[in-house]
């Protein structure tokens, strides 16, 4: 079964072709970055236009690359939530049109969920249930996972998501956007005991999440407890190295202690992860050791796999489709 799968739900315009839920034969990613970088930050008018001026040569390109033509595309899916509202209008738009015109069935897509099915995509040996992670820009939640396509929540962040924190710390420290690519490399030359920031594991137990507070802790130590007088003018390149670093290390420090408490609570055999910061080299380092401690394993979806990216739309539609699981026309997106 061949699926078309469409992402627009933040600032990646995605489209891809996915036989089975299991072979991607396309995936083509357009990211946004150049256009937000001056500001810092995803700008939701700016990431609307720009997917409404992309998404038919994304999806054109799609089906170029996987060499197939449109009328054999068994199945539309999409991201429908959660996301920028402008953002997953253009998607969701598109991807009914393409299901009314070609007469097949219109999958709706979480886009969390799918983070999570990026695991199985690359793994035939995952066994449920899992505690799963989705940690990016926008989110990070926790949920207990009984399969590929059903998951609860368990726990999320009560501010700031983790992706937003480096996004934020790199914008303080001076080091442009996005954040987390920059952090985890200036982080490799850093020293992550030089600073010994908060960890928030708020209440006894608590799957919950909370960064803000370790964002304004590195704000007030590099700039001074004043705020006045700038700390970052007298830093050295190491310095900044180690801040980073000491910034990264508390955030995995909370995500992996608070995996290995879910995982512990319910009993779980693996655990997955999915998001853009997903792809941060010492989360995966220390995941992979935790592997060992639980017993039980860890799984990464590839760097490729773990931005935006309409190949996990794709995969996770074919099991939604297998269940019976198809949208109607009426349904709306949901930011």
């Amino acid at each position: 079964m061949l699926i078309l799968g469409i992402e627009t739900s933040c600032d990646e315009t995605s489209a891809a072709v996915v036989r089975n839920g299991k072979e991607i034969l396309s995936s083509i990613i357009l990211s946004q970055d150049a256009l937000h970088r001056h500001f810092g930050g995803v700008v939701p008018e700016i990431a609307c236009r720009a997917h409404l001026e992309s998404i038919i040569g994304i999806i054109d390109n799609a089906l170029l690359d996987a060499k197939i033509p449109l009328d054999e595309i068994d199945a539309i899916a999409v991201v429908n939530r959660p996301g920028l509202i402008g953002s997953l209008l253009i998607g969701v738009t598109a991807a009914k049109t393409l299901s009314m015109v070609l007469d097949i069935p219109f999958i709706a897509i979480d886009h969390l969920h799918a983070h999570i099915y990026a695991n199985n995509l690359e793994s035939d040996d995952i066994r449920y249930p899992t505690i799963s992670l989705v940690v990016s820009g926008g989110h990070t939640i926790l949920f207990l996972s009984e399969s590929e396509t059903k998951h609860i929540p368990l726990g999320w962040t009560i501010d700031d998501a983790a992706g937003e924190a480096f996004d934020k710390v790199s914008k303080i420290l001076g080091l442009g956007y996005p954040g987390g690519p920059v952090i985890d490399r200036l982080a490799r030359q850093g020293n992550h005991r030089a600073v010994k920031f908060p960890r928030a594991y708020l209440e006894k137990d608590s799957l919950d999440f909370s960064f803000s507070g370790l964002k304004t802790a590195v704000l007030y130590y590099y700039q001074g407890q004043d705020l006045k007088s700038s700390k970052s003018k007298t830093v050295s390149n190491q310095d900044v190295s180690d801040i980073a670093a000491s910034f990264q290390e508390a955030v995995v420090d909370v995500l992996v202690d608070k995996i290995v408490l879910a995982s512990r609570m319910y009993n779980v055999r693996g655990v997955l992860t999915g998001g853009g910061v997903a792809a941060n080299s010492r989360l995966r380092q220390r995941l992979k050791d935790k592997s060992k401690e639980l017993s039980i394993p860890v799984y990464c979806p590839s760097v490729r796999l773990c931005t935006d990216n309409a190949a996990m739309v794709a995969g996770l539609a074919y099991k939604k489709y297998l269940e019976g699981d198809i949208s109607c026309l009426d349904l709306e997106a949901i930011p």
